[in-house]
């Protein structure tokens, strides 16, 4: 039995009853480990005495802000990695870095055990693990989800009831929230009906677009190596950049998700999302490539983004795998420096306007105009050629006494093979 529990904390109702059940089943100290990844003020407030007062020996809360946006946030968003077609992965990236930090604390505190509030449906569990069986392939894993008998939210709200554990979910708003600096995402209630519209109520970084200003605004992001560095020409730290336009996104009802997902445990679920600022990034930086990157480095690079996000969706971040295309995606990077403007308006965000010194567009190529790079009369030969194999199999068929619509045959046809 282990002496020492380190739980992966948050203040929840999930994490928040794991605290006297450890206690009772194991008869272990517990100790918890909070991470401050920019949920938010309010929710890490009396986090620290809520842990204690529930049974745990110590509560240590990490602030992981910077290294959350720097080292996990940035580099998933110069990868483009989009899961599902819209998720951009807010709580996916988290876990990885909470992880860690977690084994850390472990190590510090000679604990031989880990454990974390994540139920046997989610993909959180394997998140958290696969990070624990990178850095603690020694210490055992205690799941309590798996092992105890509780089955709902309602089972748990009320065993933290029995055992004097103040929680903020209720059987009326029953909500399972995640946030930090990047999203805030909802499930449960209402919403595990996949028909059923999400209540104005349930929003709470964006406004309703309906309501947004009646005025347009636009925004101007700056990436230097695929890294934005600036919002309307003023460059900012990373944290305070996402801040920022996480407000300014906000109040015009940008970024607002609503997702059925596949889990990876084989299930859908349905998740509604708001990631302000990331969306005006994830636009900005896509817009940038475009303008900068060749077709086919733009080709390869979109072939990789989705398995960049299966990566992070599935909590694989401490891979040799990842470690490979964030070599490539960095090589794809080195030019992606300029300047994109956004113009946003009752929830809607479009491009109007783009530079950067190593823009691959060049009005002296496309104007119809006389230059010295690009001579109109070299388009036939290089049409003829594209269209070789085009011409072969039409000249072939006709050989063969078919017609042009592979219709019927026209045994009486006599064509020439002559290519010239």
């Amino acid at each position: 039995m282990p002496r020492t529990i380190v739980l992966a904390y948050s203040g929840g109702l999930d994490t928040s009853i794991i605290v006297p059940w450890l206690r009772e089943n194991y008869d272990a100290r517990v100790i918890c480990v909070a991470a401050n990844i920019g949920q938010g003020a309010d929710e890490l407030k009396g986090v620290r005495e809520k842990a204690l007062a529930s049974g745990a020996e110590e509560c240590y809360i990490e602030d992981l802000r910077q290294e959350f946006v720097e080292d996990f946030i940035f580099p998933t968003l110069r990868a483009g990695a989009v899961y599902n077609r819209k998720y951009l992965l807010g709580t996916s990236m988290a876990r990885p870095l909470i992880a860690r930090r977690q084994v850390e604390i472990a190590r510090q505190v000679g604990a031989d055990a880990l454990a974390h509030g994540c139920t046997g449906k989610g993909n959180d569990q394997v998140r958290f693990e696969l990070t624990y069986a990178s850095f603690a392939p020694d210490l055992p894993v205690i799941a309590p989800w798996r092992e105890w008998d509780i089955r709902s939210r309602e089972d748990a709200i009320a065993y933290a009831q029995a055992h004097g554990v103040p929680v903020a979910a209720t059987k009326e708003k029953i909500y399972s929230r995640d946030a930090n600096v990047w999203h805030l995402s909802h499930e449960g209630g209402i919403l595990e009906d996949p028909n059923a519209a999400p209540p104005d109520d349930l929003f709470m970084l964006t406004a309703n677009p309906l309501t947004a200003p009646d005025t347009p605004e636009d925004v101007v992001i700056g990436f230097e190596h695929g890294t934005p560095v600036s919002v309307n020409g003023v460059a900012l730290p990373a944290l305070e950049l996402l801040v920022q336009l996480n407000q300014i996104g906000g109040r015009h009802g940008v970024g607002r998700i609503d997702l059925v997902e596949d889990r990876m445990v084989g299930m859908k679920s349905r998740g509604v999302y708001e990631t302000p600022g990331g969306t005006l990034l994830y636009a900005a930086h896509s817009e940038l490539e475009q303008l900068v990157l060749d077709r086919r480095t733009l080709a390869a690079k979109d072939m990789v983004a989705p398995k960049y996000a299966d990566i992070v969706y599935e909590g694989r971040w401490w891979s040799t795998e990842r470690e490979a295309y964030d070599a490539f995606v960095n090589v794809t990077q080195q030019r992606i420096t300029g300047t994109v403007t956004l113009r946003l308006f009752k929830g809607s965000h479009t491009v109007v306007g783009r530079q950067s010194v190593h823009a691959l567009y060049d009005e002296r190529f496309v104007t119809f105009g006389e230059d010295d790079v690009y001579q109109q009369s070299d388009a036939g030969g290089y049409i003829r050629l594209f269209a070789l194999p085009a011409r072969v199999r039409a000249l072939k068929d006709q050989e063969l006494g078919l017609d042009a619509t592979n219709k019927g045959a026209s045994p009486d046809a006599k064509p020439s093979l002559a290519i010239a």
